[in-house]
């Protein structure tokens, strides 16, 4: 066995993760069509949305535990089969409430996939090489984000809007018959070599375990749940609104808001894996975790303040060019405060931990997301929503610093 499984391991992941984020980003393309065939409003749409999130912040409540206790490879192979049917069956909604209940089952298997990506990267990479690892494998969300825009409206103005959906849930069980292949923990798996390189700085952690219920004693716990409820909803935001945006705002529609999107999210990947990098690269240079962590993060959430200019401000340029650097700096943050989760927890508790903070990411998401409706019903513009982008970061940060010192819990 080569000493490099675990980059296959986290090509795997990274797959994964790209499928997770077409299968939801099929909606979001396809909305400016559905709502016009469908009659919904601002409301309307932001209800299915909603849907989806309340399924997912549900979902990330067990999910977490159940790969704690059944491991990666069954718990990830059951999610990935429910979300690719979930996927699928939306070709068969027609009404706002089949198209929220589609979203509702979708919601439910993806909620698995990013605790179990984080376990197995606890799993399978040394502390060292976390960062980078996350950062590449949830780079897998922006490529999915990317080729959307290109096989969705392909796919629904040649063979129906019915078609993207069903396209995106065959894609799943493609996946899953490689994962069942390759997948295992490193003790089967990896050589001898990289095993040892594997466990080299992290001693101890096999033995350690925490009860669900102690995870609220700490206030690592607190502090990255509410980082993770201030930022999720900006990242739920481009995801879910921002064809519409382009739609409404410049007039593109699904044969011409393609081009922007793939700019945006081709950026937004390269945001991730220079972000993993980043801090990995800190740690190398002698700094500690908490510092590599925390300065990232500092960066990625200054770097998002900009796009605040385009309340006052609206082009098609300027958002490519602000949204850019913003969806570039989730990524960076995203690939740390995952990595953070696995720094300061045991590895037998990654998939809780990452099930409870995106919980209350999903939670923030679940209130955004009716509200930027509400918002656009209300004012017809984006000024408010914009303003909101651009400080939740630096937040988020702050409760960070207050009350997440990046270091192994002493339990």
């Amino acid at each position: 066995m080569k000493r490099s499984y675990r980059w296959t391991i986290c090509s795997l992941l990274f797959f994964g993760t790209t499928i997770n984020f077409i299968d939801r980003q099929v909606l979001s393309i396809l909305a400016p069509q559905l709502q016009t065939v469908f009659h919904w409003n601002e409301a309307d749409y932001g209800y299915i949305v909603m849907a989806f999130q309340i399924a997912y912040a549900a979902g990330l409540l067990f999910t977490g535990r159940f790969l704690d206790r059944f491991g990666v490879r069954l718990g990830y192979s059951i999610a990935m089969i429910f979300w690719s049917l979930s996927a699928a069956g939306h070709a068969l909604a027609s009404s706002v409430m089949s198209f929220a209940s589609a979203r509702f089952c979708l919601a439910l298997g993806e909620s698995a996939n990013f605790p179990a990506a984080i376990k197995a990267v606890a799993e399978w990479f040394p502390k060292r090489e976390r960062a980078f690892a996350t950062g590449l494998f949830n780079t897998g969300a922006t490529v999915g984000v990317l080729v959307s825009p290109v096989l969705v409206p392909w796919f629904a103005l040649h063979f129906g809007w019915q078609s993207a959906f069903i396209f995106a849930g065959i894609l799943g069980m493609v996946w899953l018959f490689f994962w069942l292949l390759l997948y295992g923990h490193p003790v089967g798996k990896a050589s001898a070599e990289e095993l040892e390189h594997i466990r080299s700085d992290s001693a101890g952690e096999e033995k350690q375990d925490i009860p669900w219920r102690q995870l609220f004693r700490y206030r690592q716990t607190l502090g990255i749940c509410i980082g993770r409820f201030v930022t999720d909803p900006i990242w739920w935001f481009f995801l879910f609104w921002l064809p519409k945006y382009l739609h409404g705002q410049f007039g593109l529609d699904i044969g011409s808001f393609g081009l922007p999107l793939i700019i945006i999210y081709t950026m937004s990947s390269a945001g991730g894996i220079g972000g993993g990098w980043l801090s990995s690269w800190f740690i190398r240079r002698g700094r500690s975790v908490d510092f590599a962590r925390k300065t990232t993060i500092l960066i990625a959430a200054l770097t998002v303040m900009p796009v605040v200019l385009l309340a006052w401000y609206p082009s098609l340029i300027a958002a490519i060019v602000l949204i850019s650097l913003a969806t570039a700096a989730h990524q960076a943050w995203g690939a740390n405060i995952y990595t953070v989760v696995s720094d300061i927890y045991p590895k037998r508790t990654v998939g809780s931990v990452t099930g409870l903070t995106s919980f209350a990411g999903a939670v923030g998401g679940i209130l955004f997301s009716p509200a930027v409706g509400w918002i656009l019903e209300a004012t017809n513009s984006y000024f408010i929503i914009f303003m909101i982008a651009g400080v939740a970061y630096f937040a988020a940060w702050l409760s960070l610093k207050c009350f997440v010192p990046v270091k192994p819990l002493n339990i």
